[in-house]
């Protein structure tokens, strides 16, 4: 039987879904955050009979303190602690509860990681072994570098390169339409070898599937074995092969292609404006990571070169 709290709940994810228009993948990390919240009430209350407004600020200072105790990233727990937030703000507009527990229990403070990115050595390798394996016998293989030449040209995302269709990309032009975070779509120049690659793709994309593909409005450019739109998880796996023989027992990801077009433009000396507006960035500040990652190459390679820097 379905409790009033976990009705109160599915009221929330409806709101979420269909007034505020977030993703199903924001829909579905707020279920299971809130699951994890209900999870340590019933445990932190001693009882069944509890309901979201019996919930305090040391109630939720206690939640906090457990999730630190299971040795979450701070990233972690900062995202849950925004679902409750955004829970607690619903249930304060539609009167559920009469105040916000969640108001004023602060975020954890991240700490600042730098990303993992390939050297330009490592992108040398790279694109080397796609090169020599993307050949006519090898379908996926060509498919995989069309994928990736076209991640580390643009600095997408997983998903950005995920739901490209066809008509997003101009090959004459060398542009491509870019559906980011928030829905936002911005214009991406794409280099000359990565329209290359993506070229002799399409030249080959019928061999990927045995099954007709999609055709129209809509045409998923990067499709699976099964001839529909390639999964995120298949892009991971997938392109994390390739890195992993490119930047053996790093255990970089799909995203260290993105880290990578932003360390090597700005290591290069473009504007930081415009590697900011190239991946989509809202604020300035998330792109600033990128040249705390230049400016340590910088200070590793002095104290390596200078006679005096000892």
């Amino acid at each position: 039987m379905t409790s009033d709290r976990d009705l109160t709940v599915i009221g929330f994810l409806a709101y979420v879904r269909k007034e505020r228009r977030l993703s199903a993948h924001t829909e579905a990390a707020y279920r299971r955050d809130l699951q994890d919240f209900c999870a340590f009430l019933v445990g932190h209350m001693e009882s069944a009979d509890w309901d979201w407004s019996d919930v305090d600020r040391l109630d939720m200072r206690s939640w906090l303190g457990e999730l630190e105790g299971r040795g979450l990233k701070r990233s972690t727990v900062a995202r849950k602690l925004s679902a409750v937030r955004a829970f607690y703000r619903f249930l304060h507009r539609t009167d559920v509860v009469s105040h916000n527990p969640a108001r004023l229990i602060r975020t954890p403070r991240k700490r600042q990681e730098l990303p993992g990115y390939l050297t330009r050595g490592q992108a040398e390798v790279l694109f080397e072994l796609l090169e020599s394996y993307a050949t006519g016998d090898r379908p996926l293989a060509v498919r995989d570098r069309a994928m990736i030449e076209v991640i580390y040209s643009c600095g997408l995302r997983l998903a950005e390169i995920q739901g490209l269709d066809d008509a997003d990309l101009d090959l004459d032009r060398g542009l491509v339409k870019v559906l980011g975070k928030g829905s936002k779509e911005r214009i991406v120049p794409v280099g000359e070898r990565a329209r290359e690659a993506v070229s002799a793709y399409l030249a080959k994309r019928h061999e990927v599937s045995s099954r007709e593909l999609a055709s129209g409005e809509g045409r998923p450019l990067f499709v699976s074995r099964r001839g529909t739109r390639i999964s995120r998880r298949q892009i991971q796996r997938s392109v994390g092969a390739w890195l992993a023989w490119a930047a053996d027992g790093e255990g970089l990801s799909v995203h260290a292609l993105r880290h990578t077009f932003a360390t090597h433009m700005l290591d290069a000396g473009a504007d930081l404006m415009a590697v900011k507006e190239l991946l989509g960035h809202s604020s300035l500040s998330t792109t600033r990571i990128y040249t705390h990652t230049s400016r340590e190459r910088l200070v590793k390679a002095y104290r390596q070169a200078h006679p005096r820097a000892d």
